[in-house]
């Protein structure tokens, strides 16, 4: 078991580890005894099976989408009330999630770019930068990024999976590169897409992709203009609004 954890905290995948911390008179399974759930929702090992199981199941699951630990308790005496079981006894549990670091990946490694590079990585996040130009997605222009990546949104993404913990930064330089970006990136899990702009430019951006087959639900994904309204003129004071924008959103701010 420990082995499968290492195995998906080394692949960036999110799992649970879920511990039976202590029971009370008849239970399938004592203090100690472990399970791990995974992102899928199949599990290694087991805290008793049944209907306690399965419920525990759906409640890692929500830790992995907020990415806090939980306590759980069941009465396991009153199958027709409600309860998971008819044991006799209570079972607590604790719930850790063991979740990838989130990501910011940012795309477009122009001015703006290089800033948000570099003040996500203050903020602690792993940084994936995706340029077509090799005269600026190198690792000399981008010392702080964790993956440099020069070529399509394709390759990058075989290389850099998007997973729910990545937040997509759209910096590019024109409408041209978002239409051959978006619909890649609006097909992913990402938590958060944003992509700079103008009213207008998003106008035209908007209208060309549903005319390429986009939905509107998935064009209402983007956040656009991004940021938050700082009145930012600067690169780097353009990227302070974006990077506020990227942890109200994990923070689950409105």
């Amino acid at each position: 078991m420990l082995d499968a954890l290492a195995r998906a905290v080394h692949a960036g995948e999110p799992v649970v580890m879920v511990t039976v911390i202590s029971t009370s008179r008849s239970v399938p399974r004592r203090a100690g005894s472990k399970m791990l759930v995974q992102v899928d929702g199949s599990t290694i090992g087991s805290i008793g099976g049944g209907e306690m199981e399965a419920r525990v199941v759906r409640a890692a699951l929500g830790a992995m989408t907020d990415g806090q630990p939980r306590h759980e308790q069941y009465d396991l005496v009153d199958a027709a009330g409600g309860d998971p079981g008819v044991c006799g006894g209570s079972v607590a549990l604790y719930l850790e999630p063991y979740m990838p670091p989130p990501t910011v990946y940012v795309i477009g490694c122009g001015h703006v770019g290089r800033a948000v590079v570099d003040l996500a990585h203050w903020l602690g996040f792993r940084v994936v930068a995706v340029d077509d130009r090799p005269e600026l997605a190198t690792a000399e222009a981008l010392p702080l990024a964790d993956a440099v990546i020069c070529g399509s949104i394709e390759a990058a993404i075989e290389r850099e999976p998007i997973t729910t913990q990545t937040s997509v930064v759209l910096v590019t330089r024109n409408v041209a590169v978002d239409l051959q970006i978006l619909p890649v990136v609006l097909s992913s899990p990402a938590s958060y897409v944003g992509a700079m702009g103008s009213a207008r430019r998003w106008s035209t951006t908007r209208q060309q992709l549903l005319m390429a087959g986009v939905s509107n639900a998935e064009a209402d994904r983007v956040s656009t203009p991004i940021g938050v309204e700082i009145h930012a003129e600067t690169p780097e004071e353009i990227a302070v609004s974006i990077m506020a924008e990227v942890v109200a959103r994990r923070r689950g701010a409105s």
